[in-house]
C-alpha cells in the first residue's frame, strides 16, 4: 500500500529496526536545516523498562542515519525530549537522560564531534522557539508512562505533591539556572473546582511556549489510581514573567471532547481539535485573553482526534488522525484562509498485538522550520520510521 498516489514520500530512516523522533510541538531539525534528530529504539511492543537503552542519532533528507549517543530516559510517545540548541556555535542538542550516580532526571548536552559536553540539571519537557528557555516538570508523577521514563517512578505515596516547592519550572538556557515558574500551591488557589481535588492524584503534563517566548500552557490533571488513570483536565497559562496565571480550558471543555492542544498563530491564540458538534473535530482557535471562550473555526477535521500545528508562517494547518477502523492513520494539509483540506498521505497502522495503548505510534506531524517539508513518525512499514515530503509547491 503506497503512502499515497499523488506525493512522493521519502523514508528517510533505515529499515534495520525502529526509528522515530517523538512529539509534534517540536522542531527537529538543526538551525541549518541539514540534520533531523531520530531515536533508535529496541522495541515497540511493551514500554520502557529501567535501565533498558535508545539510540539517540541524526539523519539527513537523503536518508544518511549515523548514531550518536544512548539514553535511559525514553518512552515511545516523546522520544527522550532531543532538541537542537540555538545559541550554540555548533550543532548541539540536548536530550533526557538518567544518572546513575545522582539517581536523577538529567538533561545532557551533546556537542556532535565532542560527545557530552554540559548538562541541566533538570529534565527538560519544551524549548522556546527564541532558543532560550526550557521548562521543566516532574516526570516521575505522569502515570501515563507511554509520556515518561521507567526510571522515574510513580510516587505512589505522594498523590498530592509539595505544594510550595514543586509545579513548573523556567531554565534558562543559557546559564542553566532554574526557578520554579509556577507551584502546585498558585495552581490550586485558582482551579475551577478545588473541592475536586481532595482524595485524588495529581500531575502536570504538555507543557508548551507560544511562538513569541513569552507565556506557556501545560495540562494540570487529577485521577484516582495512578496504576489505571482515568483522569479529568485543566489547561493552565501563564507569562514568563508569573504574570496572568490562568485556566482557560477547565475539564468541562475536555470532557471527551477536546484531545489535543497548541499555542496559535499569535501569542495568546490557541489551537485545539474539538468534536463539540460531530463525531469529527472540528480544528478551532480562540483568544485566552477573551474568557468565556469564543471558537473561530478553522476547518471540519477528517478524523475523531488527532494533531494539528500551523506552518511557521502560519497560512497553513498539519492535521493527522488517529488510526480508524481499518487501521490507517491520515495527514491532511489545511488552506487557513479557505478551510480546504488536501490529504497528503494514508499511513497503515500496524500495531503490534497485544501491545498497551501508550506503545502507539501517532504520526506527530512537524513542519521544518521553513515551512517547505513536513516530516512523520510511521510504522506505515512494519518498523518504525521516519518519513519526508517536500511540500514547498503546495505551500508556495
Amino acid at each position: 500500500m503506497k503512502i499515497s498516489e499523488t506525493f512522493n514520500w521519502k523514508r528517510l530512516t533505515p529499515d534495520n529496526g525502529h526509528y522515530f523522533f517523538g512529539y509534534y510541538d517540536r522542531n527537529p531539525w538543526n538551525p541549518s536545516q541539514t540534520l533531523h534528530l531520530a531515536m533508535k529504539i529496541p522495541q515497540m511492543n511493551r514500554l520502557p523498562q529501567p535501565g533498558e537503552l535508545a539510540e539517540i542519532g541524526t539523519v539527513t533528507a537523503d536518508g544518511g542515519y549515523v548514531p550518536l549517543t544512548t539514553t535511559r530516559a525514553w518512552c515511545h510517545q516523546q522520544g527522550c525530549m532531543e532538541l537542537f540548541l540555538k545559541h550554540t556555535k555548533n550543532d548541539t542538542f540536548i536530550y533526557n537522560d538518567f544518572d546513575l550516580k545522582d539517581k536523577k532526571l538529567v538533561a545532557n548536552i551533546f556537542e556532535i564531534g565532542k560527545g557530552i559536553i554540559a548538562r541541566y540539571e533538570r529534565p527538560i519537557y519544551a524549548m522556546s522557539p527564541d532558543g532560550h528557555w526550557g521548562v521543566s516538570l516532574n516526570f516521575g508523577r505522569i502515570p501515563r508512562r507511554g509520556y515518561s521514563y521507567a526510571d522515574a517512578p510513580i510516587p505512589l505515596n505522594q498523590p498530592i505533591p509539595d505544594l510550595d516547592d514543586d509545579g513548573l519550572f523556567l531554565i534558562d538556557l543559557y546559564t542553566g539556572e532554574s526557578k520554579l515558574l509556577v507551584s502546585y500551591r498558585q495552581m490550586f488557589d485558582i482551579h475551577p473546582v478545588p473541592y475536586g481535588l481532595d482524595d485524588v492524584y495529581i500531575w502536570l503534563n504538555h507543557a508548551i511556549f507560544n511562538c513569541d517566548s513569552t507565556r506557556l500552557l501545560w495540562l494540570f490533571r487529577h485521577c484516582r489510581n495512578p496504576l489505571a488513570p482515568q483522569w479529568q483536565t485543566y489547561m493552565y497559562t501563564v507569562g514568563l514573567d508569573g504574570s496572568e496565571l490562568q485556566c482557560p480550558l477547565p475539564q468541562v471543555y475536555w470532557n471527551g471532547a477536546i484531545s489535543h492542544q497548541i499555542w496559535g498563530r499569535t501569542p495568546r491564540e490557541i489551537l485545539i481539535d474539538a468534536k463539540w458538534r460531530d463525531n469529527n473535530a472540528d480544528y478551532v482557535v480562540f483568544d485566552e485573553t477573551k474568557l468565556p471562550l469564543q471558537a473561530h473555526l478553522i476547518s471540519k477535521g477528517f478524523g475523531p482526534m488527532g494533531h494539528t500545528v500551523f506552518s511557521p508562517d502560519g497560512k497553513w494547518l498539519l492535521a493527522d488522525t488517529y488510526p480508524d477502523a481499518e487501521q490507517n492513520q491520515h495527514l491532511g494539509l489545511v488552506n487557513v484562509a479557505t478551510g480546504e483540506l488536501t490529504k497528503l498521505g494514508t499511513f497503515r497502522h500496524h500495531k503490534p498485538a497485544g501491545y498497551p495503548v501508550d506503545v502507539r505510534n501517532d504520526l506527530h506531524p512537524r513542519w521544518s522550520p521553513d515551512g517547505k517539508f513536513v516530516t512523520v513518525d510511521s510504522i506505515h512499514d512494519y518498523n518504525r520510521g521516519i518519513y519526508l515530503l517536500d511540500v514547498s509547491s503546495l505551500v508556495d
